[in-house]
């Protein structure tokens, strides 16, 4: 099977006015759809990652400038990303159309290119 990054888009304020219960209430439909992926053998991994931080890395004329990120202003940030398996990406793409992420941003599927060396 070939192998997928989705990578959960959102807005970078998205959380901002969602209670404690709302917050568990989502987290357990993620945790549901995760699951029920996992049993059908599609997972492979997948992580959230932390609200707020980063860094950036630029490089010009040698020399590399770290900043923080992502940034206030972005119009999305990467909230964080599952790793699947699929038989194509017609099927990746309908394992991520059931993603609950879809209720609070996009998600963008990416094949995995293997690399050897």
């Amino acid at each position: 099977m070939k192998q997928y990054i989705l990578f959960l888009h959102e807005p970078p304020a998205m959380n901002m006015d969602i209670s404690p219960e709302q917050m568990q209430q989502i987290i357990a439909r993620y945790i549901a759809w995760r699951e029920e992926v996992a049993a059908k053998g599609h997972m492979v991994g997948g992580q959230k990652l932390r609200d707020g931080e980063g860094r950036l890395l630029r490089a010009a004329n040698g020399k590399v400038s770290v900043t923080d990120g992502p940034f206030a202003e972005a119009k999305e940030v990467v909230g964080g990303f599952f790793h699947i398996q699929a038989e194509s990406y017609e099927q990746a793409v309908d394992i991520a159309s059931s993603c609950p992420h879809l209720d609070f941003g996009t998600i963008e599927v990416r094949e995995v290119e293997p690399t050897h060396g």
